[in-house]
C-alpha cells in the first residue's frame, strides 16, 4: 500500500464548478469558478456543458502549474444514473451511459461530475469514483407513495453534503450517526431539506427537479394544475429547464447570483425582499414537515450551504424553527472531504467500491404491477 495517495475531486454545481486536490486527508488546493445563469444557458442541455466545464478545469490547472498526471483517483460528484444505495462506486461504462441519458430524471449538473472523472481517468490514468450521488435512495416506504398508480415518489437531492454534514456533526458530538435523528438542510443554488433516522435519509424534497422550497435556480413546489396550464403551448424542454435551471431567482431577476439579489434588497426593492423572504418561509415550512416525519423527536437541525453567509436568512430560520430543535451551522460544504475520504478508503483497501449495475434501488411494488 502506498504511503501517500493523490486524489483529484470534481464537483459541478448549478452555479459553479469546484475542484480540489488531496494528498491523503490533506487538502492541498481548492477553488471554485462561479458561472452566472446566462453563461450556462448558452448550452441547450447539461451534457453540452461538458467541454466548457472541462476546459475551465484544465485551464485553471495549467495556469497554476498543477500536475494531475500522477493522480491515483479522480472522484466526481455524481447524479443522473439510476438510484443507488449510499457509498462509493467505481465509475464504469454503464454508469456513464445512464448518466448521459439522465435515467434518474434529473438534469442537475452533478451528472457532469461522473463524466468528467471518467474522461480525466481515461486521459491521465488512475481510477474513477463517485460517492453518494444526487440519485442516492434511502427513502422509507411511506415516503415512496404517491397519488398516481405506478408512479412512486423518488428524490434527487444533495446527498453528498447532507450525509457528510450529518456524519461530521455526529462525530463532533460523539454520537454514532446511526443513533441521531436530524434535519439537515443544504441551502445553496438548490435547496434540499432532509430527515435522517437510523443512519439513513428517510425523506427529502426532490430538489433536483424543482420540488420543495424555490431557490436561486429552482421553481419550488407549485400546483400541478397551475403548472399544466403554464405548459400549454410551451416547449416541454424549456419547461423542464425552468424546474431546475431558470426558475427561482433566475425567473424573477434574470440571475442566480444571491449577492446581486440581496443587494437589490439593500437598495430598497420590495419585489426582491418578497421573493427572498418567501424562499426562507418555504425553507421553514419544509423543516417543519421533516419534523413530523421524525415524529417530533429531532436532536438537531443542521444548516449547511453557501447561502448561510446571509445573516438575515439564518436568523429567520432560527426564529421559525429553533423551537423544534437546536440549530447548528455548518457553513459552506463538506462535499470535497467526503468524496476524497471515500476514494481514500477504497485506495487503502479499507472499503470496497460498489459496482454499478443499472438496476434501481426500488423498482415498484408487486401489488401495483
Amino acid at each position: 500500500m502506498k504511503e501517500k495517495y493523490k486524489i483529484f475531486v470534481i464537483n459541478p454545481g448549478s452555479t459553479s464548478t469546484k475542484v480540489a486536490l488531496f494528498e491523503n486527508e490533506e487538502k492541498v488546493l481548492e477553488t471554485s469558478v462561479s458561472h452566472d445563469a446566462d453563461v450556462l444557458l448558452r448550452y441547450p442541455t447539461t451534457n453540452d456543458q461538458l467541454p466548457y466545464r472541462k476546459k475551465v478545469i484544465l485551464d485553471y490547472l495549467r495556469e497554476n502549474n498543477i500536475d494531475i498526471s500522477d493522480a491515483d483517483a479522480f472522484v466526481g460528484r455524481g447524479g443522473g444514473c439510476v438510484t443507488v444505495p449510499s457509498g462509493v462506486f467505481a465509475i464504469n461504462e454503464k454508469m456513464v451511459e445512464d448518466t448521459i441519458i439522465g435515467k434518474s430524471g434529473s438534469e442537475h449538473p452533478s451528472k457532469l461530475g461522473i463524466q468528467l472523472a471518467w474522461e480525466l481517468e481515461k486521459e491521465f490514468g488512475g481510477r474513477a469514483f463517485t460517492m453518494d450521488p444526487t440519485c442516492m435512495d434511502e427513502l422509507c416506504e411511506e415516503a415512496r407513495a404517491s397519488g398516481i398508480k405506478g408512479m412512486p415518489r423518488h428524490v434527487n437531492l444533495h446527498a453528498l453534503n447532507l450525509k457528510g454534514t450529518a456524519r461530521l456533526h455526529a462525530k463532533k458530538i460523539g454520537v454514532p450517526y446511526e443513533d441521531c435523528r436530524l434535519i439537515v438542510c443544504h441551502i445553496d443554488g438548490g435547496i434540499s431539506i432532509s430527515a435522517h433516522r437510523d443512519g439513513r435519509i428517510i425523506d427529502c424534497n426532490d430538489s433536483g427537479t424543482g420540488d420543495g422550497p424555490y431557490a436561486p435556480t429552482r421553481i419550488g413546489s407549485v400546483s400541478a394544475g397551475d403548472l399544466i396550464d403554464y405548459c400549454r403551448g410551451k416547449d416541454l424542454d424549456e419547461v423542464r429547464k425552468l424546474c431546475m435551471g431558470t426558475g427561482g431567482f433566475v425567473s424573477h431577476f434574470g440571475t442566480s447570483d444571491s449577492d446581486k439579489v440581496h443587494a437589490m434588497i439593500d437598495a430598497g426593492s420590495t419585489h426582491a425582499r418578497r421573493v427572498w423572504d418567501g424562499m426562507i418561509y418555504q425553507i421553514n415550512k419544509y423543516i417543519g414537515a421533516m419534523a413530523t416525519v421524525l415524529e417530533g423527536r429531532v436532536d438537531s437541525i443542521l444548516l449547511t450551504g453557501r447561502l448561510l453567509r446571509f445573516d438575515d436568512l439564518v436568523e429567520k430560520i432560527r426564529k421559525g424553527c429553533e423551537w423544534i430543535a437546536p440549530i447548528v451551522l455548518y457553513p459552506g460544504e463538506v462535499e470535497h472531504e467526503a468524496l476524497a475520504g471515500g476514494a481514500l478508503r477504497v485506495l487503502r483497501g479499507e472499503e470496497e467500491a460498489q459496482t454499478y449495475t443499472g438496476i434501481p434501488v426500488f423498482t415498484g411494488w408487486d401489488d401495483e404491477k
